[in-house]
């Protein structure tokens, strides 16, 4: 079975997880996402209840009460990017990632830094495919 992927709704709440690093109930998450979003906590409740249906978080119940459920993210963003670009390039590409890259950077006016940075990514990219060879190749360097 395919992954599900994550909505946009879905995401504003993960995004809560991830910079708490720490697990949070239903109503703290709601608390968090109150000024920037305009979601109601019925809401958040199905959001963060469909999230776990799909793997993406975790809950542990209070050991005080067990109507209080503590919420964790199962997935590091890191992962969840990397799924979702994958989903994108597959979507919108047709899984061509250098045609998806080549858009991107036509998109818009890389900085000196940015393009450094690129550049770097790139080249442990190339790093990673040298090494990958050699172990199938049986060198092991």
């Amino acid at each position: 079975m395919a992954k599900e992927e994550i909505t946009p709704s879905e995401w504003q709440i993960m995004e809560v997880l991830w910079a708490c690093g720490k697990p949070l109930t239903s109503s703290e998450v709601y608390k968090r996402m109150q000024a920037n979003v305009d979601m109601s906590m019925r809401m958040v409740r199905v959001l963060m209840n469909r999230l776990n249906q799909k793997d993406i978080l975790g809950y542990t119940v209070d050991s005080h009460d067990s109507r209080v459920y503590h919420y964790y993210a199962q997935r590091s963003r890191e992962e969840c990017v990397k799924e979702k670009s994958r989903k994108f390039v597959d979507r919108y590409f047709s899984g061509n990632g250098t045609n998806a890259m080549a858009a991107l950077l036509q998109s818009f006016e890389p900085t000196d830094e940015q393009i450094r940075e690129l550049e770097e990514i790139l080249e442990k990219c190339r790093d990673r495919g040298t090494k990958s060879q050699d172990k199938e190749g049986g060198r092991y360097d």
